[in-house]
């Protein structure tokens, strides 16, 4: 089912397709002035200093090898791309832009807010959302053609393999807000398409628990422990006797870390002229 804003905001872009509608200057100086805002954060940022590790919203729900690795470890991290900076800022480019689409196409919201999430235990959860709108609090995510089409293919989908944390965080987002738990309006970066995922599915209560859960390991510095285990690489259903990276690990910073025999070697198994590159944290030897 189709969220009320997002037809009004197909509705509005036909206009545009269209040549009939129009957008004003007001809107085009929020985007502008949101873009600016985002540009400074990501090239000059307050803080003189890189920013010391700290439980926010942003990371409250990824694995906690990976937190406990950005507490204890920090060094030991692989060093980011180059491209890393762009797509961060082409994300906070998105966003500026998805927001004065929605202005534009007379959708009503309250716009981004910090806000702290005060655990039963006493601990605190910082960070800013992107938007309430409806009373419900919402997020505006930039994805790749893969990830648009797979990862946000619904809650339930994302829920299942949340490496990033996107539910702890709109949960979180929405219990300090006060407010209901929205959903995230996801965006294609390749093609401009567009879709409202609910998070109405998500079991708040529950993953508050996980929240306090995470906070309590990483600040009471408890031993390290992995979260995923190797998965056995299959060719036509038959186990090679190799094992692969899990795909929860794919993106982590500590992966050779973590996995010191891990090794980025073409495929093992594919008979493709050329191979595509597996992460093997081992190999059989040849018979």
């Amino acid at each position: 089912m189709n969220h009320p804003a997002e037809l009004s905001l197909h509705s509005y872009l036909r206009g545009a397709v269209d040549g009939k509608s129009t957008m004003s200057q007001e809107v085009i100086d929020q985007v502008a002035e949101d873009i600016k805002v985002a540009l400074h954060k990501q090239f000059n940022p307050e803080e003189e200093e890189p920013r010391k590790f700290k439980l926010r919203m942003s990371n409250i729900g990824r694995p906690t090898c990976q937190l406990w690795f950005q507490k204890n470890d920090p060094d030991n991290a692989e060093p980011k791309p180059t491209s890393f900076k762009v797509n961060m800022i082409m994300g906070d480019i998105v966003e500026a832009v998805f927001k004065g689409l929605l202005r534009a196409s007379g959708t009503t919201f309250e716009d981004n807010d910090k806000v702290t999430l005060d655990l039963p235990k006493g601990g605190k959860v910082s960070g800013e959302y992107d938007m309430i709108l409806d009373d419900k609090v919402d997020d505006v995510k930039s994805a790749s053609p893969w990830s648009y089409e797979n990862k946000f293919a619904d809650f339930n989908t994302l829920n299942a393999g949340d490496s990033f944390g996107y539910v702890s965080q709109l949960v979180g987002y929405a219990a300090a807000a006060g407010k209901d738990i929205g959903g995230w309006w996801v965006v294609n970066k390749a093609n401009g398409n567009f879709k409202y995922v609910s998070a109405e599915e998500a079991n708040g209560k529950e993953v508050l628990e996980n929240i306090e859960d995470t906070y309590d390991y990483i600040d009471k510095d408890k031993p390290f422990e992995r979260c995923f285990e190797p998965v056995p690489e299959t060719y036509f259903k038959k186990p090679s006797g190799n094992m692969k990276l899990s795909s929860n690990c794919r993106f982590c910073d500590y992966r050779y870390k973590c996995w010191p025999t891990l090794q980025a070697l073409p495929s093992r198994v594919s008979k493709a002229k050329d191979k595509p590159i597996v992460e093997y944290v081992s190999v059989a030897e040849a018979a």
